[in-house]
């Protein structure tokens, strides 16, 4: 069952031819995001984005995406497949809202989905207008988040609302210098938190003056980095949203406030919760890949043993294979079968445990870890060979790769209780590397500085409210978001055994009764939110 958590001491810690023409104008220097000099040496990565590797093999196996269309002064687009249930537009967006430069004022066209099938619109007789609840978009294609965000479109009838989900800028289709977009700092630099949160503020006001809805309360909603944006949207602008429901946000991982090795001790204690066999299998696979694959001859016979659709050159390369496996499928351990980041059946975690601990004890480690992560990367058996090393994506991880290099630095290490190599962080190395790699150098007390972190719950007690966060345990960002109550009207729900923003995925018939209960308990608090709103608003004007 989902709990509102009570209050506790200080958190532990995480785009037509106008635009063409406008941007012709600028045309920035070149500069070359480098790749690790010896990828044999390279450290491993911590997680990088939330979401966006796993998307880009996703779409690397499912191959080209839909033709681009625009549609000039917000009209509907369609790429002629099935129909979808929103409808997608093109806002005029200013490049930077904090300047007055002469590149400032430039515009691209900002992506966002509306469905208005249940909206109740204003001056229709039935009452006060319907809310807009509008999605904080993420490092991806708004399009893949709103299809995977089930459960707003499941309420929409309740509220009578209308919903928006808008693309964050410099993904999916709202790339200001289109595919020049991630060419240099010049360009990236307006990829930034501040600016993506300053795009949804005039984009909403826009869009509600233009459905003369100017009254209608709006509260937004956010999974992963998008409940991040979700929250600080609510703290940073209040009178444009009434209320925040930011899931699986991990804020508090800055800094020193979450413990560095907590996101992958809680992987690790995910596969050990299931079997302690399992979990020393995945622990010992390392240390046998590296010696395996520290010669030619040992990265075919290795190559044939993970059916790679070429010859590795690196056991890094199957190395980040299959920790992106066991890691996003802690991640998205759901209850019910998922295809979020792949198709999966219900508990993933747990057959991977069967997997490994159906072998007989002397099988060779790697076959087992091997037949592990294929339930991640290949469940349904579509898969002939597996795309190991990508060469095709210079940047790797594109955008957010900017963000991890500038404002979004959250420190991991690798303890030795892990099943992963231990591993350490260093503020210094990651400057260096970022300087190396984008010629900028972090700022990695940003985010706590811009938004706060420390000592939130005293923070927030006194002039935050209505935000809702939501966390499954099973998550390992669990850990750097807020697991407790902070006051009245900022609430914690959390699940023992939910994982990354469960509660935003559509209800289904197999959801167990704590998934339910959670998503009763968040619609009952925003219904709050939004009688509070109408009565407030009833004062002002009779």
């Amino acid at each position: 069952m989902a709990t509102a958590a009570s209050s506790a001491p200080p958190l532990l810690a995480f785009l037509p031819l106008l635009l063409l023409l406008l941007l012709a104008a600028f045309s920035p220097a070149t500069a070359t995001a480098a790749r690790p000099s010896n990828p044999k040496k390279a450290p491993f990565p911590a997680v990088a984005p939330l979401h966006l590797q796993a998307l880009r093999q996703q779409r690397a196996r499912a191959g080209s995406s839909a033709a681009k269309h625009v549609a000039a002064d917000g009209a509907s687009a369609s790429d002629g497949t099935a129909a979808k249930p929103f409808t997608a537009h093109y806002f005029p967006q200013e490049l930077d809202h904090f300047t007055f430069t002469p590149n400032a004022s430039m515009l691209f066209y900002q992506k966002y989905l509306v469905n208005d099938t249940f909206w109740r619109r204003p001056g229709g007789g039935k009452g006060a207008a319907g809310p807009l609840f509008v999605y904080t978009g993420n490092e991806g294609d708004i399009e893949w988040f709103a299809t995977n965000t089930g459960f707003m479109f499941d309420i929409a009838p309740k509220f009578g609302a209308l919903l928006v989900f808008i693309e964050h800028r410099f993904y999916g289709e709202s790339k200001p210098f289109g595919n020049d977009s991630y060419k240099s700092a010049q360009t990236l630099g307006y990829l930034t938190s501040t600016q993506a949160l300053a795009d949804f503020a005039v984009l909403i006001r826009s869009l509600k003056h233009n459905l003369s809805a100017e009254d209608a309360p709006v509260v937004v909603f956010g999974g992963s980095y998008g409940g991040m944006l979700a929250s600080w949207f609510r703290l940073k602008y209040p009178h444009v949203a009434i209320g925040a429901l930011a899931s699986s946000a991990p804020i508090l991982q800055f800094d020193y406030i979450t413990p560095w090795s907590s996101f992958y001790d809680a992987v690790s204690q995910d596969y050990k919760s299931e079997s302690l066999n399992c979990f020393s299998v995945l622990k010992a696979t390392w240390d046998v890949l590296d010696e395996r694959g520290a010669n030619d001859k040992g990265l075919l016979e290795l190559s044939k043993l993970f059916k790679a659709c070429k010859t590795v050159k690196y056991a890094y390369s199957i190395r980040n294979w299959l920790w992106t496996a066991f890691t996003y499928t802690a991640m998205v351990d759901y209850p019910t079968p998922a295809n979020f980041l792949e198709n999966l059946p219900a508990y993933p975690v747990k057959e991977m445990c069967k997997i490994i601990d159906g072998y007989p004890t002397n099988t060779d480690i790697l076959e087992k870890a091997f037949a592990a992560a294929s339930l991640y990367y290949n469940y349904t058996g579509n898969l002939t060979c597996n795309p190991i090393e990508d060469e095709d994506d210079p940047h790797g991880l594109g955008g957010w790769q900017w963000q991890a290099c500038t404002e979004m630095i959250m420190p991991m290490t690798v303890s030795n209780e892990s099943m992963f190599p231990p591993s350490s962080f260093s503020y210094h190395d990651r400057s260096e590397e970022c300087l190396e790699s984008w010629g900028v150098r972090p700022r990695p007390h940003w985010v706590t500085t811009e938004y706060g972190g420390y000592k939130i719950d005293k923070v927030l007690k006194r002039f935050g409210s209505n935000i809702i966060f939501s966390n499954g345990m099973r998550d390992p960002w669990s850990r750097g978001g807020v697991l407790k109550n902070i006051s009245s009207s900022i609430i914690a729900l959390v699940t023992e055994k939910g994982a990354h923003h469960l509660d935003f995925r559509s209800a289904t018939k197999g959801d167990p009764d704590w998934v339910i209960e959670q998503r009763r308990q968040e619609v009952e608090i925003m219904q709050g939110w939004i009688d509070q709103y109408h009565q407030d608003m009833a004062e002002i004007y009779y």
